[in-house]
């Protein structure tokens, strides 16, 4: 869908997760084996890994100032059933944050947050405002208030809309 490089460091495995859903052809990469293998996922994994998809999807509308699309869990209470254990290299004394149980995808999931977060890039990772689309971004426009994941499609859909919604009532 989009255009846009991804997002920076432990962001592009949550924007990638988001993406395993294309809205507008219906297709979800977690129903073949190659989409579940890109994220170490089992068949009896996907139920959860859709549940944690669809709650950052509503996060990252949030991120871009739009409702969610849906109902959900909500992200901090999946998030609080990922615990993660800081871990130090004793060569050079790096710190990194790494899984402390058998939930690899969700722990990920919530160092990759925890990373943005100290970055400060969080907030940066947003969802196209577009409901046949919702594809997951990352906003690299000076003022953070990009709209759509694309401008040459789903931005320029949306204008066309509204020029031919205002030529209609004009």
């Amino acid at each position: 869908m989009s255009e846009r490089s991804p997002a920076p460091g432990g962001l592009a495995l949550v924007e990638s997760l988001v993406n395993t859903l294309d809205v507008e052809a219906g297709a979800d990469a977690l129903d073949t084996p190659q989409g579940r293998a890109r994220f170490g996922l089992t068949e009896d994994d996907v139920p959860g890994a859709r549940e944690l998809r669809e709650s950052l999807r509503a996060v990252l509308l949030a991120h871009a100032g739009h409702p969610p699309h849906r109902a959900v869990t909500p992200l901090g209470e999946l998030l609080a059933a990922a615990p993660l254990v800081v871990t130090v290299d004793a060569a050079d004394g790096t710190a990194a944050l790494a899984p402390a149980d058998g939930r690899p995808l969700l722990s990920r999931v919530a160092a990759a947050v925890a990373e943005a977060l100290v970055a400060g890039t969080w907030t940066r990772l947003k969802a196209c405002e577009a409901a046949d689309c919702l594809w997951a971004y990352y906003d690299r426009s000076p003022a953070g208030r990009g709209r759509w994941c694309s401008m040459r499609v789903c931005g320029a859909r949306a204008k066309m809309r509204r020029y031919r919604a205002a030529a209609k009532e004009g």
